[in-house]
Order: C-alpha cells, then sequence, then structure tokens
C-alpha cells in the first residue's frame, strides 16, 4: 500500500470484519495484510471453519459502522448475499456485494458504500484483497450521488 494512501485514511477508526465459515480463510488473510500496513481492525468472527449462522457474524460488523465505531466495515460469506441482506437491515449502512475492482471503486465513490460483501465461493483471494484495497482508498464522490444516496432509507 503506498504512504499516500496511509496518509489519506484515517487509520485511528477502525475496520469492522465479519464472515461465516465460507468466509473465514478470506478473512484471516484480510485481517493480517490490514494490520500489516497499521490498520485497526475489529475482528467480529467466525474464527473456524464450522457451520455457523452468517446474521451473527453480519449484524455486529454493521452496528459498528452504524453507531459510527468504525470507519467501514467488510463481510464475507459464499455468495456475498447473505450479509450484505442483513447489513443492510441497518439504517445507515449501505452493503454492496462486490465482484470486480471496478465494482468496488463504484461502491465507495458513487453510492457511498460502507460495507464491502465479498463472496468468497466466486473469487479469488487475491482478488478479493485488491477488492478491498479499491475500497477503503476510494472517497464518495458526493455530488449528483449525495441527492441519489440522500434518497436511500427508508423513514
Amino acid at each position: 500500500m503506498s504512504n499516500m494512501l496511509r496518509s489519506s485514511f484515517n487509520l485511528f477508526l477502525p475496520i469492522a470484519i465479519g464472515c461465516d465459515h465460507a468466509g473465514v480463510a478470506y478473512k484471516d488473510e484480510i485481517v493480517k495484510q490490514l494490520k500489516a500496513e497499521g490498520f485497526s481492525i475489529s475482528d467480529f468472527g467466525t474464527h473456524s471453519k464450522d457451520s455457523v449462522d452468517y446474521p451473527d457474524f453480519a449484524h455486529p460488523v454493521a452496528n459498528a459502522v452504524e453507531k459510527g465505531d468504525v470507519a467501514l466495515g467488510i463481510l464475507l460469506c459464499g455468495s456475498g448475499n447473505g450479509v450484505a441482506i442483513t447489513a443492510n437491515k441497518h439504517q445507515k449502512v449501505r452493503a454492496a456485494i462486490c465482484w470486480s475492482v471496478n465494482v468496488s471503486k463504484l461502491a465507495r465513490l458513487h453510492n457511498d458504500a460502507n460495507i464491502l460483501c465479498l463472496p468468497c465461493r466466486f473469487i479469488s483471494l487475491d482478488l478479493a484483497l485488491e477488492m478491498v484495497w479499491k475500497f477503503i482508498e476510494t472517497e464518495f464522490e458526493g455530488g449528483r450521488h449525495a441527492d441519489r444516496v440522500g434518497k436511500i432509507a427508508c423513514m
């Protein structure tokens, strides 16, 4: 990671991460790499490949994002769908399932996504890591996109 990214991202506010059994191997590597770059990580598990229920890990990550305890969240499961559906139940969360670097960039740039959801059974670890870095380094563009994002929440 470049020094420019380090200086532009608030390393004092942690990133929350969580997964089910299908995402544990990817989660562990993502945590390792983020910590190596100086990021503070709130790891909500799971920590084994034993079958678990994804909402038990998606809700704590979404709660941390929603309360502002963390800057961003990362959720992983087999398809990305379960964790995204769960996280998006939280009013201040915009969780995006991403399958390419460009989609992860656009999720931040145009949608102000604050949780990246990765479909571990359909992407490589290398691609997952690339998407994580792109998601972290991309800032919301605002402008016309802010008006659209402002219409998302249900009242």
